[in-house]
């Protein structure tokens, strides 16, 4: 991409590859011992990170903005940019930081999409940014989506924001998605202008999308609900959807300091969700695209946002400890999807919502930015539990 440096991570890649192929894995599915090196996550990230960067498309796209290549500007493009800048935060990386404020910089000057519910998704690093660097365009670009987010993003029934894409409105439509792609940021932004509204918003989001999507029968959360008929289309209990809020909440909960009753509101929808999670996953570690089909494929991209959520959650004490072993399987099964060229395998394309369960089962799998992005959220999460 012009005017972006390279993140040459191959060096760093290549020695430690053979000390990789070494890497001990004591795998005994009874007590899901595991054991795995910090050098041999460090392989893993620096690869994960170079092929993030470079990413580009190996199928025909069907979406208006290509989701695949880092160049566009998109909610998958967000995801990854989200990720390196945890990634930055731990290790201090200044071309980590070079990179993203070169990312940002190169679409300052009319490279940005209207707005909406997903192209909303990389403010939240650029609020960071903003922050990192003092840069007053940053922060103005910032304000302004947040305005948008708050007084106009289309609504629906009950102020629930509505799922708004590109090319589509989804007229009164409530999707698992949306906490992810926009209520971090405004979330976000309520903290760094120390304004309440944000913050209030973003609690209300939680709770309107907790009350129509939450299965009561299993406590997963099906892909959407629409007020237009009120149902939840196909009735899927779609992985990925699933993942935005164990991955999610984490990150929100590091965030903003919520009322006790909230808070433990939220957290008790995750620790169901996992309870069901644990019972649902496959003996290889990993979840089905349809959480509750075995026939439909495995996922990584949602299996490995589900170990990021579950690890963070023990170490922060949000989950029991015995919450870490399915996470530590599911990191074993997501490392053996990470090829030799740092490309994370096994990954849905962008996912709309289906009108019948076929139409999950039916996604191509492919390489994109968010199987990088959910990678490396594991694997430098993973760097603290080994």
């Amino acid at each position: 991409m012009d005017g972006i440096p390279p993140l040459d991570y191959t060096e760093v890649a290549n020695r430690v590859f053979e000390q990789q192929q070494a890497l001990v894995r004591t795998f005994t599915r009874g007590n899901m011992m595991k054991t795995v090196s910090r050098t041999a996550l460090e392989g893993h990230i620096a690869r994960v990170i170079e092929r993030m960067k470079d990413m580009r498309g190996s199928i025909h796209e069907t979406a208006p903005i290509g989701i695949i290549s880092m160049d566009n500007w998109e909610w998958p493009q967000g995801v990854g940019l989200f990720a390196l800048y945890r990634y930055y935060r731990e290790t201090g990386e200044q071309e980590i930081l070079h990179y993203l404020t070169g990312w940002f910089d190169s679409k300052l000057d009319g490279g940005i999409p209207a707005k909406n519910v997903n192209t909303m998704c990389p403010m939240l690093t650029l609020s960071y940014l903003a922050e990192e660097t003092g840069r007053e365009d940053y922060m103005q670009l910032c304000r302004e989506w947040l305005e948008y987010a708050l007084h106009e993003m289309p609504r629906t029934e009950e102020g629930g924001l509505q799922h708004e894409v590109t090319g589509s409105p989804n007229t009164g439509q409530l999707w698992d998605d949306t906490l992810y792609m926009t209520v971090l940021f405004v979330a976000r932004m309520g903290i760094v202008l120390k304004e309440e509204e944000g913050i209030q918003e973003s609690i209300r989001q939680f709770l309107v999308h907790l009350k129509y999507l939450t299965d009561p029968v299993t406590g997963l959360f099906f892909h959407g609900w629409t007020f237009e008929g009120g149902h939840h289309f196909a009735r899927a209990l779609w992985a990925r959807g699933n993942s935005w809020y164990t991955a999610g909440l984490v990150d929100y909960l590091e965030m903003v300091e919520l009322p006790p009753g909230v808070s433990s509101f939220l957290l008790s929808s995750l620790e169901r969700q996992v309870r069901k999670l644990t019972e649902l996953q496959a003996p290889e570690g990993a979840w089905h695209t349809l959480l509750d089909d075995s026939s439909s494929y495995l996922e990584t991209s949602a299996t490995a946002a589900f170990a990021y959520g579950m690890l963070k959650a023990v170490r922060q004490g949000l989950l029991l400890e015995d919450c870490r072993k399915p996470a530590m399987a599911a990191l074993h099964y997501v490392l053996g999807q990470i090829d030799e060229d740092g490309v994370v395998q096994g990954v849905s394309y962008g996912t709309g919502m289906g009108a019948t369960l076929d139409d999950y089962r039916e996604i191509p799998v492919c390489p994109m930015p968010y199987g990088q992005s959910m990678a490396l959220l594991l694997l430098v999460e993973a760097m603290k539990h080994v």
